[in-house]
């Protein structure tokens, strides 16, 4: 072989090495806001009642070779949540509850990634993390589903959803205010289009 001839081979085989590096490397998705929502479940007086929290910032990465190396970052917006019904706003952001003014966010950070039975990022797989409430960091575990769009190609990946749900209890985090009134347990339903920036 020439010496011209393996310069050839060896930058060719560079090339791919790079290729490679960047195939494998996490894509970044930005939200979609319009496609996003944030709910939240409990039960007042026994009776259950229902309410959204914004997404300040979204830092999504899912690595399409290697799914259990797929990252979320999440930030919600506390002093703009919503519920139902309008005299239970005011209490579920005072200082007993969720302390909005103390605590203005709510912060998700994932850890670990669980596939589910089909080897992807549905049909039973989890996402474990921390959760960041008033302050107080607990790991927790949510059910989670990644769909293309209904008839876009198996290859097409620029436009995802994503869904992940679950639950907690509120006194894990300090949020006590209200017991006579308010269940412990708080479920969890997020929903959010995603868009490929890159």
């Amino acid at each position: 072989m020439t010496q011209v001839t393996r310069r050839a081979v060896l930058a060719g085989l560079a090339v791919l090495t790079l290729a490679g590096s960047a195939l494998a490397a996490p894509r970044t998705y930005q939200l979609v806001p319009d496609g996003t929502s944030v709910d939240f479940t409990f039960d007042l007086s026994g009776i259950s009642q229902s309410g959204t929290m914004p997404i300040e910032s979204a830092d999504i990465r899912i690595d399409l070779n290697d799914l259990l190396n797929s990252r979320v970052d999440v930030i919600l917006n506390v002093a703009k949540a919503r519920t139902k019904l309008p005299f239970a706003r005011k209490p579920m952001l005072s200082e007993s509850v969720l302390d909005a003014e103390g605590f203005p966010t709510i912060h998700f950070v994932s850890t670990s990634v669980q596939l589910g039975e089909s080897g992807r990022i549905s049909q039973g797989a989890k996402i474990s993390g921390d959760l960041t409430v008033r302050g107080v960091t607990r790991p927790i575990e949510l059910k989670a589903d990644l769909f293309r769009p209904p008839g876009s190609a198996a290859d097409n990946l620029n436009d995802l959803s994503i869904r992940l749900t679950g639950e907690l209890n509120r006194h894990d985090f300090g949020a006590s205010g209200y017991a006579d009134l308010v269940q412990d347990t708080v479920g969890l339903d997020i929903r959010a289009e995603i868009q490929s920036s890159q």
